[in-house]
This record gives structure tokens, sequence and C-alpha cells, in this order.
């Protein structure tokens, strides 16, 4: 555990050394003062109280200069105890900062396989909760360093005045070595179940809220409450163990030094009565031992919490580990539209192969139809062509130029994939469609080519208005529309739909695809299920069982028997 917390320290030591530096200076400074001024007490002690009680006569400016002295120490204790809490925050905020960015940014990288197998709860829980409980450890962290200056110079000062005072004071910490070996090691199995369990209660609402259309129109609001309620009394139970470890460990370490001092005060009481040492001796060494008292309640909270801080960042650093596969290449698509060469693909998802021995050539600036039944791999062909889906074999080439030799960002640039179930963002048409771009015209024109603007153009707010979460407020087939135009406000040279328009009224979508053929100059591939959408491509590819068993012209395959079942099936759905 030691080892592991040094190495968590030590991460956010080398990321942000100035913060952390300036706040050693101002805990050293704290403890200087701290054990100048009991210095004080003591001299203050012996030359002026003691002097009063027997002759009953001080002089003024003794008093002053007792006073000054007391006042001036204490405003450079207060000026350590700001600097120190200032710097350190600084640091740990920053530490939280950086580790949440090399999250969120790892997100981002990681493939669309990671995100569909872990929850999103989960997730979320690791960027917040356990970034935050991961610098939990660095807050007492510039005292508690500080805690080996003031325990050094106050053994010495104590061992000055009498050793057998020093020697009450030194028993302490082996004991307290001890305890804290001892909590340690209870704590960090039961720590890690908290933080898992906070996982599973972040997933499960976040299900809950996420599918409160389900959820309200099957009527399992109270299965909900349950599920909640379940995960919820798991994490209370992990966290009552914790909180039972913590609250034996905490008293034992708030007693120790309180002990100490009873010890202190009857030893150093009979030290006086036998002339081996003084007053003030006793006010000093009692002073110096409580001086230790309140670092040492810090260093057991620095304990208390570096096993949660360890299980924490153990979570985070099992994501950051896992493994990104990110373009290297330099290499451009060039301009106009993609042509696309798929070549012997091979690709499973957890061990079951899904695309076998896919060969397809797609001319540039053609449309391509792709048909097949439910489960055949439409859609995992097209994930795999935009580069979302690792494959197990075989090359995916555009213009010639292999995907993995593409320059970063270049196939994003260059191929938009509309899925059939879209996801917008609870801001405006406007900013769903532009994603940040800023050319007013060119969202106008992606509305336009999508079928959209006539009802964008009749909704109170027009391009402004807001469409709630997951756009809520628009229609399935108003939101397909407003997901088509934000692929196309980027003027791909590859466009891929899958069913992408299957909510739109068949008589829109053929218009949107006429527009996509006049406006915009790409190569198109379109999951079809319609009759229309079918007929208005230049060629077919009919896909059964991850495998393409035919390609041609809608008319050509209406000769297999298995191609005219299925899209006749199609027509007689469409037709209900």
């Amino acid at each position: 555990m030691w080892r592991r917390g040094t190495r968590l320290i030590w991460r956010s030591l080398s990321a942000h050394p100035i913060p952390h530096a300036v706040a050693m200076v101002g805990a050293f400074v704290f403890v200087l003062a701290a054990v100048g001024g009991a210095w004080i007490l003591r001299e203050i002690t012996d030359q002026l109280i003691v002097p009063a009680f027997a002759d009953g006569e001080v002089e003024g400016n003794e008093v002053w200069t007792a006073v000054i002295l007391l006042i001036g120490v204490s405003v450079v204790r207060g000026v350590g105890v700001i600097t120190r809490r200032w710097f350190l925050i600084m640091a740990e905020m920053r530490t939280q900062r950086d580790w949440r960015r090399s999250l969120l940014w790892h997100y981002l990288d990681l493939p669309l396989k990671f995100h569909r197998s872990k929850p999103t709860g989960e997730l979320l829980a690791h960027a917040d909760i356990d970034v935050q409980a991961a610098t939990m450890v660095l807050k007492p962290l510039a005292f508690s360093v500080s805690v080996v200056l003031l325990v050094v110079v106050a053994l010495i000062s104590i061992l000055l005045i009498h050793p057998l005072l020093a020697l009450v004071a030194v028993t302490l910490f082996p004991i307290l070595a001890m305890l804290s070996r001892s909590y340690t090691a209870k704590v960090e199995g039961p720590a890690a179940d908290v933080q898992q369990r906070v996982g599973d209660v972040s997933s499960v609402a976040h299900e809950s809220f996420d599918g409160a259309l389900i959820v309200k129109t099957l009527g399992r609001e109270a299965e909900e409450v349950e599920r909640v309620t379940a995960a919820s009394e798991l994490l209370r139970r992990d966290r009552i163990e914790v909180g039972r470890m913590r609250a034996s460990f905490e008293p034992v370490i708030d007693a120790l030094p309180n002990v100490g001092i009873v010890v202190l005060l009857l030893v150093g009481s009979w030290l006086i009565s036998r002339g081996s040492a003084s007053p003030g001796d006793l006010v000093l060494a009692i002073s110096l031992f409580s001086l230790i008292a309140t670092p040492l309640r810090i260093f057991g909270f620095f304990l208390e919490e570096m096993p949660r801080s360890v299980v924490s960042l153990e979570r985070v650093d099992r994501i950051l580990d896992e493994p990104v596969v990110t373009s290297r290449g330099s290499k451009s698509i060039g301009s106009g539209p993609a042509a696309v060469s798929i070549d012997h693909l091979d690709l499973s998802h957890d061990g079951h192969p899904v695309l076998s021995d896919v060969t397809i050539t797609v001319d540039a600036g053609e449309t391509v139809a792709l048909v097949g039944a439910t489960g055949s791999g439409k859609s995992t062909l097209l994930e795999a062509v935009a580069g979302l889906l690792d494959r197990d074999s075989g090359s995916i080439r555009f213009n010639g130029v292999s995907i993995d030799e593409l320059a970063p960002g270049e196939l994003s640039g260059a191929v938009a994939l509309v899925f059939q179930d879209t996801f917008l963002f609870a801001d405006s048409i406007h900013e769903n469609v532009a994603l940040g771009q800023t050319d007013s015209a060119g969202v106008d024109a992606a509305l336009t080519t999508a079928g959209a603007s006539d009802f964008v153009a009749g909704m109170r707010g027009g391009a402004r208005s807001l469409v709630g979460e997951r756009g809520v407020t628009l229609s399935g087939g108003q939101r397909q529309r407003i997901a088509l135009a934000r692929a196309l406000v980027r003027q791909p040279r590859l466009l891929l739909l899958d069913d992408a328009t299957s909510a739109v009224d068949p008589v829109v979508e053929a218009g949107i695809l006429d527009n996509l053929r006049t406006d915009l100059a790409t190569t198109l591939v379109i999951v079809a299920q319609r009759i229309s959408t079918i007929q208005l491509a230049d060629r077919v590819l009919y896909l059964s069982d991850g495998e393409i068993v035919a390609t041609g012209t809608h008319r050509e395959l209406l000769n297999r028997d298995d191609y005219r079942s299925l899209v006749t099936a199609y027509e007689q759905v469409e037709s209900r």
C-alpha cells in the first residue's frame, strides 16, 4: 500500500512541483514558528510568570516584549498555514484537472467496442468520484511531510529538557506505526468495494433516467426504485464497514497525544519536585507535545485516505491502460468523392464472426444500397468502414490509401456515418448541426439538403429553437433529418447512411436522396429496406450471414429467390 501510495503522490509532485514546493515551505514555516513559540513560552514562564508569583513585581517592558514576540510568532504561523493550504489546494485541483482531462481524452480515443461494454454510469464515476477520491490523500500531504521535521525538532527539544520526558514522547510513534499498518491492511479491500458500489449506483441511476420513456410506458417505476435501492443498500453496507473501521482508528489517533500529555504532566511535575526541571521546562515539553498532537491527527487522516485514494486511482488507471489504436499515418484521402475498396475483411464480436471475407469496391460518386436481413452485418460493415471497429483481418482503402495510413483526423473529416437511432444534444438545432462551426449559410444549406428546412422554419425560434435532451421535442423523422444535416454540413467525401431515413415519409426520403445526388459531391452507401430507396441506388450489395453473396442492380438481383423474398417482405411491411 505504501509503495502504491508513494507512486500516486509522486505523479502529482512531478506534474506540479511548484505549488507542492511552496505548500511544503509554508508547512515548514509553521513548524519553525510553532516550535519557536513554545521556547518563548518557556522563557516567559521562567522569567516572567514564576518570578511574578514569587516577588509580585514584573518589568513592564519585559511584558510588552513577550506580547510582541507571541503576536509575531502567531502571525508567522498564520502565514505558514495560509500558504500551505492555498498552494496545496492549487496542486490538488490541478492534479484533478490533469487526471480528468487524461481520462476524458482517453474515453474519446477508446474504440466503440469499449464504450459498448461499459455502463455509462461507471465511466462517469471514474471521471468524477474516483478522480476526486484519488486526490484526497494530497490534502494533508504538505503538513504530513512537515510532521517529520516537527517531530525531530520537538523530540530534540524535549530531550534537551530531560531524557525521561523524551522517552514518553518517543513511545507514541511505534504505536502509531503499528496502528496505521493494521488499519491500511484491513481497509483496502472494503475501500475498493465502496468505489465499485458507487459506480454501480451511478450506472443504475443513469439507466433509469436515460430510459425514462420505457420506465413510464411500462409502469416500471417501482421496479426501478427497487433496483436503485438494492444497489444503494450494498453501497451503504460497504460504507458502514469502512466507517466502522475509521471509527475505531480515529479515536485512538486522537487519544494517543492526550494520553501522552497527561503522562508528561505527571512525570514533569515529579521532576520539578526533585529540582530536575523548571516549570518553564514542563510548559515547553507540553507545548511541543501539543504541537505534535495536531499533526498526528492530520497524519492519521493521511493514513486513512491513502487506501481509498490508491484504490480510486487504480480504477482510473485501469481505464487509461485500455489500449488505443490511433492512426500514425500521414496520408490524405484527397479531394472529391472517395472510392472505397474492401478486400477480404473479417470482423468478429467477442469471438463470434460477424463479417467473413467481405470484398467489395464502391466507385467514387457511386450510390450503393446495402441490403440484407436483420443481423446480416450491414451496420457492422459501415462502422468498420468509418473506422469505429477493429478488423480481425483484411484491408479498407479510400482512393487507394489504406485506412491505417491516414493522418489523424483525416478519416473523421472525410467519412460521415449517420445512424438510424440519432443522438441530439440539449441545444439549439443550429448548434446540433454546426457543432461549433460558425458558417450559418452552410448550416442552412445542410438543413435544406436533408429536407429539414421547412419544419425548422415553422418552429417559433427557427434554427435557434432548443430541442431538449436527446432531441425529445422532435419527432423521430425530424431527429433523423437533423442528424443527417449534421453530417452534410461537413461535406463528407463518403456518406454512410445506416437506415438513417427509416422514420421519414417515403416521399420525403426520395426527395432527400435526390438532394444528396444533386447538392453533394460524395460517394453514398445506404443501408436500405424500402424498395423506393433500393431502386434509387446505382448498385445493390446483398449481404447474408456476414458475406457479400451478390452484387448488381436491383432488377438483376430480383432473379435470386432469397433476395426477392427479402425485398418483397420489406414491401409488404411498407405497404401496411
